[in-house]
């Protein structure tokens, strides 16, 4: 079964707010950060002179070979998890992570 369509959010959009608990988006990032022991990610971008975290739940896109520093683009469900917004990845069917260059 193929997700739900995703609307495009930034980075900021994704962790202000203004993205429901358990909607689906598609958003982008540089690899700053990667724990395969907790199969989780961490995307960085820049606005208005701000880094902007969002975290990415990896399991289902396993064995995932990061590239730190690459810029990525996900999509996949929301989720609020230890007071972060962490975006859960579509089965390896639906979605591939996909590095778009250095």
């Amino acid at each position: 079964m193929l997700p739900a369509a995703a609307v495009f959010r930034f980075p900021w959009e994704v962790n202000t707010g203004s993205v429901q608990e358990g909607e689906s988006v598609r958003t982008f990032g540089r690899l700053v950060c990667y724990q395969p022991e907790e199969s989780r990610a961490m995307l960085s971008a820049q606005h208005a002179s701000k880094e902007h975290h969002v975290t990415v739940h990896t399991l289902f896109v396993e064995p995932f070979n990061p590239i730190i520093g690459a810029q990525y683009i996900v999509l996949g469900e929301t989720e609020n998890a230890e007071g972060i917004k962490v975006l859960h990845h579509y089965d390896r069917f639906c979605l591939i992570i996909t590095c778009t260059g250095r």
